[in-house]
């Protein structure tokens, strides 16, 4: 049997093999993010919803106890104070008493916040466990936090905790999860004038659900069987139609009917229309399959007919993971659900397809003119066959598969989180969908479909610091991105076309928003109006039609560097983008491997590595970025390599050049003698000092330290207004004119107080009176634990009778102390003295 970890390690060997794990063409920095526009604000966190009304000019921003209004031309602009939602008090009591967290958990965290309709929005929060809703005026931007609505069923409790939420004709049709221990999943219809549905309480209908996301899709305009408006819904759960050996948790999407009144006896003010289907995202070849479902954008035409979805997925193998990015039609999810349920066999012990007859009018379908046209107006009218079918049967037997049967985009070691698509035309009148993406730690990865596949044009680094990106907003009219996160909210533009240099960049970026101006030789936005002046070639990033007078790349500047012989040389190579190969060339001749095994290009340091130069390698090497077909100098060196000087030394005159050693070392022989001999004297005469005992050793080092917090801890200097002397002046002065105290910044203490909780002493043990006289054990304390630049006098040694501190556990103290002074930033050097 293959070990996992061999399996693992050769499924990674095959996306990487087979070209499923794309490259971003840029990688930009957060430093090297022009045009970034931020909103921060201090101590407001989890920009989770957004909202842009392009009309009002205004968009709204739900955070953890506050909304905003912002200007969408710059968010770091209010146009309304913002509401102030907080949950009270007792609220976050009663939170914090039934196990949540008071600093993450018991918050009102806004998760709903929409259109309601023209005069209002409705928003619901988390509330600190004990979801409210209510309703915001547009004209004075204000909430009634006296009138709020339970919001049970409609938002989450937990603030971690997937949701979908949508508004529809004045109703809310939400997917959460019911009670506080999130144990009742449930997708219902609240709000307004309509009849409160919700789904059957059963593992076949819901079972662990995490809800992502909701669309409604206008299925009644210009249907010709009279068909109703459907609402979708996106989450991932744990699948019971598989064994304990297959899959656990996948994908699915699940749909209801607008006008579902629920049933008259079965299923009363529960869904009939209820039907979910899997979703599946996979490489078949691979047998790799995406169940993690993240987020989805319902990308919208003219007609409802070609509305798809595109979706974000995860999967780990091992400590790796892999994100994955699918579009799916809206055809294909009507087809699926329109075909053959999956149901339950009990001798078998196993799910199957369904294969006896269907009751009529068909289940889990909406009202159409064929239930009209038989006396069927209302889902209140189903007979109880239809209906009891219905409960029993909610899955479909057939799977939604991708668009193309496989994922567009692949990418290793990256976590999708979220994704938002714009559908632009080029220069050519071509359609594009560009993919804007989230990721877990910040970052922005931009594509443009081409077909079956994406091309990655580049992921920008949105935040200093990483955090999850939780929400996206497309502005069409104003061509800005705007992304949420934990910590802070960001505005980007669509584009930014100055990244590319020449002409032949900017054809390569096949961003549908940038073109070559061949007039003034720059790429700009695409949309600006210069006619037969713009270069683009999305499909095929032709550089041929870039022109020699097109194509004016700036060449790079000469660095010259001048190393001895036997030194081992890297010249750096940046490369214009991460798709690019470098070619050098040595002298004017392209250089290859064969040519000097001592030269090999790095890819890790990207750059060109040259051991041991000798002095043929002297002359002028070139860095090329090659990128298909198209070459840009990079980097150029003039590279100088000389003799040692010891060696030219050597060569010139050997014999003086010997004299001259011999010299030094004599005379380096003869200091180091005569120190040797003053070092043995010195201690001599020290040891003589201290034999004598007939009295305490003054002697006094200088260092700036901090004593101990302690109680009972000598005052420092009174101040002008005090009487109180701790010393005679005369005491600051040994009697052969010495200093014994240098006044500094030393920390006062009251005489009379108690410890400090942040002392260097040791708990429970005072230091003894007086604080210079302390045991040595305390000593040491205090001068390990200190950190500021006052001075202290340390005695050394004591008096008649007193045992007498080891000197060399002292030295070691103030020999470390010394070390850490030199790598304090704030040190004076003229006060770390001794």
């Amino acid at each position: 049997m293959i070990p996992r970890w061999l399996w693992f390690v050769a499924l990674l060997l095959r996306i990487e093999v087979r070209g499923w794990n794309q490259l971003p063409r840029k990688t930009v920095r957060y430093s090297g993010v022009s045009e970034i526009r931020q909103s921060w604000h201090s101590g407001i966190s989890h920009y989770l919803t957004m909202t842009l009304d392009e009309n009002r000019g205004a968009l709204y921003v739900g955070a953890r106890e506050v909304i905003y209004m912002l200007d969408p031309n710059n968010i770091g602009k209010e146009l309304r104070p913002p509401i102030v939602w907080e949950a009270p008090n007792e609220r976050k009591i009663e939170c914090v008493n039934k196990g949540r967290s008071n600093r993450t958990e018991c918050f009102n965290y806004i998760r709903i916040l929409q259109e309601f309709n023209d005069t209002h929005l409705f928003t619901c929060g988390t509330y600190a466990f004990q979801p409210k809703c209510a309703y915001i005026e547009l004209s004075t931007f204000t909430l009634d936090s006296n009138n709020l609505e339970d919001g049970r069923g409609k938002c989450p409790y937990d603030p971690s905790t997937g949701h979908a939420g949508i508004v529809v004709d004045g109703a809310l049709y939400s997917a959460t999860l019911l009670n506080f221990l999130g144990t009742e999943p449930v997708i219902q219809r609240s709000v307004g004038q309509h009849n409160t549905l919700k789904t059957e309480y059963l593992a076949t209908w819901l079972n662990g659900p995490n809800f992502v996301g909701s669309s409604h899709i206008t299925e009644s305009v210009g249907n010709e069987l009279g068909d109703d408006d459907k609402i979708y819904f996106f989450f991932t759960e744990r699948a019971l139609e598989y064994d304990c050996y297959s899959e656990q948790v996948v994908s699915r999407v699940a749909r209801v009917c607008k006008g579902d009144a629920g049933g008259a006896r079965t299923l009363q003010r529960k869904w009939t229309s209820f039907l979910k289907a899997r979703l599946v995202c996979s490489i078949p070849e691979l047998q790799l399959h995406f169940n993690l479902l993240q987020a989805v954008y319902t990308l919208r035409t003219n007609h409802w007919r070609d509305t798809q979805f595109y979706a974000v997925f995860q999967a780990l193998w091992g400590d790796v993971s892999v994100s994955a990015v699918c579009q799916y039609s809206i055809q294909d999810i009507q087809k699926v659900f329109d075909g053959s349920y999956k149901e339950y066999h009990e001798q078998a012990k196993k799910w199957g397809p369904y294969s006896d007859s269907v009751p009529s009018p068909r289940p889990g379908s909406c009202i159409t003119d064929v239930h009209r046209r038989h006396g069927v107006t209302s889902s209140l009218e189903l007979p109880d066959n239809t209906l009891n079918f219905a409960k029993t049967h909610p899955l479909m037997d057939d799977s939604v598969q991708p668009i193309h049967g496989r994922p567009l985009l692949v990418r290793k070691g990256v976590n999708f989180t979220t994704i938002a698509v714009h559908r632009t035309e080029g220069l050519q009148g071509e359609l594009y969908d560009v993919l804007f993406i989230g990721t877990g730690n910040g970052w922005l990865n931009k594509a443009v479909r081409l077909g079956s596949s994406v091309h990655l044009i580049e992921e920008l680094q949105m935040f200093d610091k990483p955090n999850p990106v939780h929400s996206l907003v497309l502005s069409r009219r104003m061509s800005f991105v705007f992304a949420g996160s934990p910590s802070g909210l960001v505005q980007l533009p669509f584009a930014d076309c100055s990244k590319y240099r020449s002409c032949a960049d900017c054809v390569l970026a096949r961003d549908p928003f940038c073109a070559w101006n061949v007039n003034i030789s720059r790429c700009v936005p695409s949309d600006e109006q210069y006619g037969d002046l713009l270069l683009q070639d999305v499909q095929a990033s032709d550089t041929s039609i870039c022109e020699v007078q097109y194509n004016k790349a700036v060449k790079p500047l000469s660095r010259n560097l001048t190393v001895a012989i036997g030194t081992n040389v890297v010249l750096p190579c940046e490369l214009t983008s991460n798709l690019a190969q470098p070619v050098w060339t040595f002298n004017g001749r392209e250089l290859s491997q064969e040519d000097n095994n001592s030269m090999l290009y790095d890819i890790t340091l990207q750059a060109l590595v040259i051991l041991g130069v000798g002095v043929h390698h002297s002359g002028t090497y070139c860095c090329f970025s090659v990128e298909q077909g198209a070459r840009f100098a990079s980097e150029r060196y003039q590279l100088g390599v000389v003799a040692s000087p010891s060696l030219t030394l050597e060569s010139r005159a050997p014999m003086d050049g010997l004299g001259l050693v011999w010299m030094m070392v004599i005379a380096l022989g003869a200091v180091c003698l005569a120190l040797f001999l003053a070092v043995l004297y010195l201690r001599r005469k020290l040891q003589d000092e201290m034999e004598k005992g007939s009295k305490s050793l003054e002697n006094t080092l200088v260092y700036p330290i901090q004593l101990p917090s302690q109680p009972k801890m000598t005052k420092c200097l009174p101040s002008a207004d005090s009487d109180e002397k701790l010393w005679d002046p005369s005491s600051f002065y040994y009697s052969d004119g010495s200093l014994k105290i240098v006044p500094g910044h030393a920390l006062c203490q009251n005489s009379t107080g108690s410890s400090s909780p942040s002392g260097n002493g040791i708990p429970g043990q005072p230091l003894p009176s007086p604080p210079l006289h302390s045991p040595n054990h305390m000593l040491l304390s205090g001068v390990r634990g200190s950190s500021s630049n006052g001075y202290i006098r340390l005695t050394l040694g004591g008096g008649v009778g007193e045992e007498r501190p080891p000197l060399g556990e002292l030295n070691e103290e103030l020999r470390w102390k010394l070390k850490q002074r030199q790598t304090l930033p704030d040190s004076n050097p003229e006060e770390s003295s001794v």
